[in-house]
């Protein structure tokens, strides 16, 4: 009997690693996806991914047949002003990496996924007041020794990278306070921005100056799918979510800059001399000493769960910190 109990849990958790894999998997290939459209400037594929995301979404939205899929942005406090900040967060990333990708830089644009968070660990205390246990704090030391290494290794601030971490760390913010699923939510901020792209788009087209239709078929149909591109994974990430821990998801985020980091080197070619290698080691021992300080949370929130309550009856114990 017990068999039984367990088997549909475990083929749901084998279905959210799978899903989860496959969503960083993909989002971990999109170097190649943007290098087939390298002479495409940045900004007109930024409004391609923009405009299809939308059509996407929207189709989507319109299988499930739900008509109450924006109520819980309406619900939330100030929730429609805060995706509209998302809305803008996100359009700065996509934008900067795009750009990163197609002028050889995916090595330092791999970086500001792995530097990603500890910038949200930074943003906790800056903005939410959070206070730093012991191993957040010498993370947060390594991750700024590594910004130093990394300046003088480039001869000059690694900006992309800190623009990536930054943008997706206050995107990440943003949308926690909203409670709605991937599919919403994308829609709702591509929605946003629709308007401005599909207006830029049609004056690129009428002055001549756009790239869409005006070369081979092929890139033509690359853009066409960056709707899919950006929603298939998003859709993956939501079905791995549900089904397994965040702390799993957590560690399967990693997939993503490393098969990054792998294709720019191997495949790109792009140089990684032992300057940058040492900007890239400390980093990763600020992630190690994070992932160590979660699992020493988790294991104590785990504990105080199974400690009986020491106050009053009806008293409500505090939340445990945050990851």
């Amino acid at each position: 009997m017990s068999g039984h109990d367990g088997g549909p849990a475990a083929a749901e958790a084998r279905l959210g690693v799978v899903a989860g894999a496959s969503a960083y998997a993909l989002w971990g290939m999109f170097p190649l996806v943007f290098r087939l459209v390298e002479e495409v400037p940045a900004g007109e594929i930024l409004l391609h991914r923009i405009v299809w995301s939308f059509v996407v979404v929207a189709a989507l939205l319109l299988l499930r047949r739900d008509r109450r899929w924006f109520a819980p942005v309406r619900a939330a406090s100030r929730g429609m002003l805060r995706l509209t900040l998302a809305a803008a967060a996100i359009a700065v990333n996509w934008l900067v990496y795009i750009w990163a990708v197609n002028s050889g830089n995916v090595v330092e644009a791999a970086l500001g996924y792995y530097v990603n968070p500890l910038l949200t660990v930074a943003l906790g205390v800056v903005v939410l007041g959070e206070r730093l246990r012991h191993l957040q704090r010498w993370a947060l030391g390594f991750g700024a020794a590594a910004v130093v290494v990394l300046t003088a290794a480039y001869g000059r601030m690694p900006w992309i990278a800190l623009v990536l971490a930054a943008s997706f760390a206050t995107y990440g913010f943003l949308k926690k306070s909203v409670p709605v699923d991937a599919t919403t939510s994308l829609a709702v901020e591509t929605s946003i921005l629709l308007l401005p792209a599909a207006g830029a788009m049609v004056a690129l087209q009428v002055r001549g100056d756009a790239a869409f239709l005006a070369g081979p078929v092929g890139r033509d149909l690359v853009l066409l799918s960056l709707g899919l591109v950006t929603a298939v994974p998003l859709l993956l990430f939501g079905t791995a979510a549900r089904r397994i821990p965040l702390s799993l998801v957590g560690l399967l985020m990693y997939l993503t800059p490393t098969m990054q980091l792998l294709i720019g080197v191997v495949v790109l070619d792009e140089p990684l001399p032992p300057e940058r290698l040492a900007g890239f080691v400390l980093v990763w021992t600020a992630l190690t000493l994070l992932a160590v300080d979660a699992v020493r949370a988790l294991r104590q929130t785990r504990r105080e769960a199974r400690t009986p309550a020491s106050g009053p009856p009806g008293e409500v114990a505090p939340a445990p910190e945050p990851l």
